[in-house]
């Protein structure tokens, strides 16, 4: 199944990772993917990014609202108690970076895509794909958080 594929996965996985852990001081650790349904809560801050060239799909990034602003915090160097237009920035610009470098690693595999701007969303939300499923992997920061990197990208 397509959206199985490691090789299609990994990417976004190690990027995230990596960003995470350069850019905005977080440590991670690879949870286990499961096949869902990306939904949301209302203290969850979803950054959306597609994908288009010769994979299309989108790449969903969810964060407790308190680890986005512990983020935008680090990233900013100063202290963030809610997500107001600095923090949503801050935040948006970690999605592009995150998938900046994973377009970079498809690039050295011979696989060329582009990435579309980022959406930010919060709040309660559903979000449906008929590309292909949704596979949602957590990165966790401690014992009870967790950041969800959702992939549903499918080779053209």
């Amino acid at each position: 199944m397509a959206g199985l594929n490691a090789d299609i996965i990994n990417p976004f996985l190690s990027s995230s990772m990596q960003m995470l852990k350069d850019v905005a001081q977080i440590e991670t650790k690879l949870g286990k993917p499961t096949v869902k349904q990306a939904k949301f809560n209302k203290e969850t801050v979803v950054i959306m990014i597609g994908i288009t060239g010769e994979m299309k799909g989108q790449v969903m990034l969810a964060f407790p609202i308190g680890i986005a602003c512990k983020i935008a915090g680090n990233m900013c160097m100063m202290e963030v108690t809610e997500m107001n237009d600095l923090s949503m920035s801050a935040i948006c610009e970690l999605g592009n970076m995150i998938m900046g470098n994973a377009a970079t690693i498809f690039s050295t595999k011979g696989i060329g895509i582009d990435i579309t701007p980022p959406t930010i969303c919060i709040g309660d939300m559903i979000f449906t794909t008929s590309i292909t499923q949704n596979i949602s992997i957590p990165l966790n920061v401690d014992d009870n958080t967790a950041i969800e990197v959702n992939v549903a990208v499918k080779e053209d």
